[in-house]
């Protein structure tokens, strides 16, 4: 991001550019972890599809006349230990990156929410009536709406 000019135009004093500043450094980082909690959860649930299929492919299938004999065959190669607790860390770290995009979510709304309460503040006489033009900057390239509080 560029912060030599006046990005958002003569009408946004120098506070309130920080805040829309931050306010897209908050979407991006809200953006990132969105992603990457998406990816993990994408990979854990192919890799639990292929460990599945592999399992009934070559432990289920061929052992299904006793099950002592499947679960002999499961625990006896190490692999398929080592494959279901990479899978469960896997999960594991979904949800812990799920909890973090929900808090980056909470603290980009909250400051949405903020800006959007304190519009009367950040923008007097004339500059009101310009607002609306760095409201559709920011939905136009950051894709915020500072036009309703609702998500």
């Amino acid at each position: 991001m560029d912060r030599g000019g006046k990005e958002f135009g003569e009408w946004t004093d120098q506070a309130t550019e920080q805040m829309l500043y931050n306010l897209i450094e908050k979407k991006q980082k809200f953006d990132r972890a969105k992603a990457l909690h998406l990816y993990t959860l994408w990979g854990a649930m192919f890799a639990s599809f292929f460990f599945l299929y592999y399992l009934t492919k070559f432990v289920l299938d061929p052992y299904s006349y006793s099950f002592a004999a499947m679960f002999s065959s499961f625990v006896s190669d190490s692999m398929h230990l080592f494959m279901a607790l990479f899978l469960v860390v896997l999960f594991g770290a979904a949800k812990i990156l799920y909890e973090k995009k929900e808090k980056k979510e909470k603290e980009f709304h909250a400051l949405r929410c903020e800006i959007i309460d304190r519009s009367k503040d950040l923008w007097k006489e004339e500059a009101w009536k310009k607002r609306h033009h760095v409201y559709d900057k920011m939905k136009k390239e950051w894709d915020i709406n500072l036009f309703h509080g609702s998500k």
